[in-house]
């Protein structure tokens, strides 16, 4: 496989934002979803709604959410709304989340841990294409989050979330928490999940924004993140999801700035990058990739 090209601005900013998905070439035709995390409230790194508002806007684009399977104040689809609203981003656009009223089961091709299926808001079937507009930083359990874990545990509903947690033992939220010893195999079920994402859409039907900024260790479902350590890196792009996760994880790894140490050990101890060699094996993209900068 060919490299993928990887869009980069330093500009973290609506016309940044702007910019990096116009660099793409993709038009994201029909209905188009646009998934990001809302953030747990109590939480602040979340991308927020002045940042990608004329983006959002641009793609007469519809944000999307699905349920938490911790139990938290978006466990349920009435305080999740609540908490969408609070976060200000009712005001930009129409919320939808996507497994309020139900699930389903979309097909998974290959893979090893899922049963051949992925449980996802059953809203899903009411869009076109999906853009993975996603706040790159750390992770508890993951390691880092990015494009790929936005596309599996973010697509996920709420028990879709238990059965990749648990590598594909429970869809219970609740029992989920006794079966999440698999850190490897955790990883390869987000993997397949993803390809069923990708399948369900169809690859031309989706794009990939990852925002490398408030770049802390913690999730933007963590209710008191820690503080980031590192500055702001910028906006990466690609058609690749497997590509744009490597690069992103690349430049962190890479980076000069001291404060980057944190994030590394949480990356390293979680095994992360297993997340975008499996996605690599079961063929979503190359982790091989040229960095295009918009800037020059």
């Amino acid at each position: 496989m060919s490299k993928s090209n990887v869009y980069f601005t330093k500009d973290i900013s609506a016309d940044g934002l702007v910019g990096i998905y116009k660099a793409l070439g993709r038009e994201l035709k029909g209905k188009v979803a646009v998934k990001i995390s809302t953030g747990e409230p109590g939480g602040h790194n979340f991308l927020q709604p002045t940042l990608i508002s004329r983006l959002v806007s641009m793609l007469d684009g519809t944000i999307v959410e699905c349920c938490t399977a911790y139990r938290g104040k978006r466990f349920d689809p009435d305080r999740h709304m609540k908490a969408i609203e609070q976060h200000g981003f009712t005001a930009i656009a129409p919320c939808d989340i996507m497994d309020a009223t139900g699930e389903i089961e979309i097909p998974i091709s290959r893979g090893k841990h899922l049963g051949g299926f992925d449980i996802v808001g059953e809203h899903i079937r009411n869009y076109n294409s999906m853009l993975m507009l996603s706040h790159f930083k750390g992770h508890a359990m993951g390691g880092f989050g990015g494009a790929l874990k936005n596309m599996s545990i973010g697509v996920a509903s709420r028990n879709g979330k238990a059965w990749i947690h648990s590598v594909g033992r429970t869809k219970d939220p609740d029992e989920m928490w006794g079966l999440i010893e698999d850190q490897d195999g955790f990883l390869e079920s987000m993997a397949e999940a993803c390809l069923g994402v990708v399948e369900f859409f169809g690859e031309q039907n989706m794009a990939y924004i990852n925002v490398a900024n408030r770049l802390s260790i913690d999730c933007d479902c963590d209710n008191n993140p820690h503080e980031p350590e590192m500055a702001d890196i910028g906006i990466f792009a690609s058609l690749d999801p497997v590509a744009l996760d490597r690069c992103c994880y690349d430049a962190v790894m890479n980076s000069p700035d001291k404060g980057k140490a944190s994030l590394v050990k949480r990356m390293l101890e979680k095994h992360a990058i297993h997340l975008v060699d499996t996605a690599k094996t079961l063929g979503l993209g190359t982790d091989e990739y040229t960095v295009i900068d918009i800037d020059k």
